[in-house]
């Protein structure tokens, strides 16, 4: 089982190019899907969620587009994934009180729980301009140009 879903995966590639361009103008969702391999349908609901959550803003219109709401270094993508999936819990007993009978008396929850607060901590940390300065650029594959042997 995978900790991150596919769609928060799309998710965080769509906004880290959003930072990747921050202070330039609007990108269209059509330009966003294409350059992060994401079908247009998906990054077109993944944005709406995004937006909803507060991540980004939009504009109408035929110069429209995506633009992050505030500076990439200030959204933790922590923040992205809860907007996407939901809280990122290492297991249910850890969503709250009363979630569990042996909360009280089991000795795993400690572990997880500190676990849980180590992942936390380190999502919160890393931003998104963190991740748009260590990206490297994308190759796309094609087609081989030359002689065929």
């Amino acid at each position: 089982m995978d900790i991150l879903r596919r769609n928060t995966d799309y998710a965080l590639r769509l906004v880290v190019n959003l930072a990747k361009h921050h202070g330039d103008e609007l990108l269209s969702t059509r330009v966003l899907a294409e350059a992060e391999d994401v079908s247009y349908q998906l990054a077109c609901k993944l944005m709406q969620k995004l937006h909803g959550a507060g991540i980004v803003e939009s504009n109408m219109g035929p110069k429209g587009g995506f633009r992050l709401s505030r500076a990439p270094e200030d959204v933790p993508i922590l923040e992205v994934i809860e907007a996407i999936q939901g809280p990122l819990r290492l297991n249910r007993c850890l969503l709250g009180d009363g979630v569990c009978e042996r909360q009280d008396s089991c000795p795993v929850r400690e572990k997880m729980g500190q676990l849980q607060e180590q992942m936390d901590g380190y999502l919160t940390e890393v931003t998104l301009g963190e991740l748009a300065q260590s990206r490297k650029p994308i190759r796309k594959q094609g087609k081989r140009r030359g002689r065929q042997k």
